[in-house]
């Protein structure tokens, strides 16, 4: 496995923490970097991951409400609030290096996510996920050249 794919893991594994500690209550005082190097130990994380993993996971946080937007523009009949936590994070970790980096092509970001999808996410991710990613490609201003 290549260090952007556990990378792209390592974010949507920490998205969905912090999406479950949201949930539960549970703020933290500490700050994104230190709450991060911690799940990287918890969790062995290769450092070779953390630049990358770290980068999309701000990145993500930062753009959420366009990101968001994005993904729910690229559906219907359903909110980014009642997808799945793997599946919103998933969609989000893709969303991003789509419409935020510009050094992701927009057809590795779908297929990236949809591997992931078939490891984390239900037997209906993988589907579920490619359809919105296309819908959020074709909303994206063309061409994309990287």
């Amino acid at each position: 496995m290549g260090i952007r794919r556990r990378a792209r893991e390592t974010a949507l594994q920490f998205l969905f923490q912090e999406d479950m500690a949201a949930a539960a209550g549970l703020v933290s005082g500490d700050t994104l970097s230190d709450r991060f190097e911690r799940f990287c130990a918890l969790y062995e994380v290769a450092r070779k991951a953390h630049p990358y993993a770290l980068e999309v996971i701000q990145g993500v946080m930062d753009n959420q409400v366009r990101i968001d937007g994005l993904i729910s523009a690229s559906g219907s009949h359903w909110r980014v609030e009642r997808l799945t936590m793997v599946d919103r994070n998933l969609l989000r970790v893709a969303v991003y290096e789509m419409a935020v980096r510009n050094d992701v092509p927009a057809q590795v970001a779908i297929n990236e996510a949809i591997e992931i999808a078939r490891r984390f996410g239900t037997e209906e991710s993988p589907a579920f996920v490619n359809g919105v990613l296309d819908a959020v490609k074709a909303a994206l201003p063309l061409p994309r050249t990287s």
